[in-house]
């Protein structure tokens, strides 16, 4: 953050910009990083809305572009400082969460190869009598319901 930027910000936008040193970021986990990008993004968005709106309604004035966006430098200088800060953290939080993802991959492998592993070999079926049909018997309440109602009326 150089001096420039510095004098145009108030306490807390400086106080923003300042937890976006390396320092305070490698302290901060994963949830604190996504807490810190939201309000960054706010700020930054906050001012790039600014910038816009102010140059749009001078350039009737002005009549032209350059000259209504010259006027207005100072929104445009702070939304650019909060875009830069903004990437640092979304580089800084797109590690984290990679690292968190990886760390749970490895825990879930880790439990998987401690659980029983189950047999899944195909179990012999007894030979009927009957023709298999072509539709499949899939078990339902209503295929059941039937199946006991048909059962009662034949005895």
């Amino acid at each position: 953050m150089d001096a420039q930027l510095r004098s145009m910000l108030n306490e807390t936008e400086q106080a923003l910009l300042r937890s976006v040193q390396p320092r305070e970021l490698k302290r901060l986990d994963e949830d604190a990083l996504t807490e810190l990008h939201d309000r960054i993004r706010r700020v930054r968005n906050k001012y790039s809305k600014l910038y816009r709106r102010r140059a749009s309604d001078r350039v009737t004035s002005d009549r032209t572009r350059s000259r209504s966006s010259a006027a207005n430098a100072k929104a445009a200088r702070k939304a650019e400082g909060f875009e830069d800060a903004l990437a640092k953290v979304s580089e800084r939080l797109a590690q984290v969460a990679a690292a968190a993802a990886e760390e749970l991959k490895a825990e879930r492998l880790a439990a998987a190869r401690r659980a029983p592993v189950a047999t899944t070999a195909p179990t012999a079926k007894k030979a009927t009598g009957r023709a298999t049909s072509s539709k499949s018997t899939t078990r339902t309440p209503a295929s059941e319901k039937k199946q006991a109602s048909t059962k009662a009326s034949n005895k």
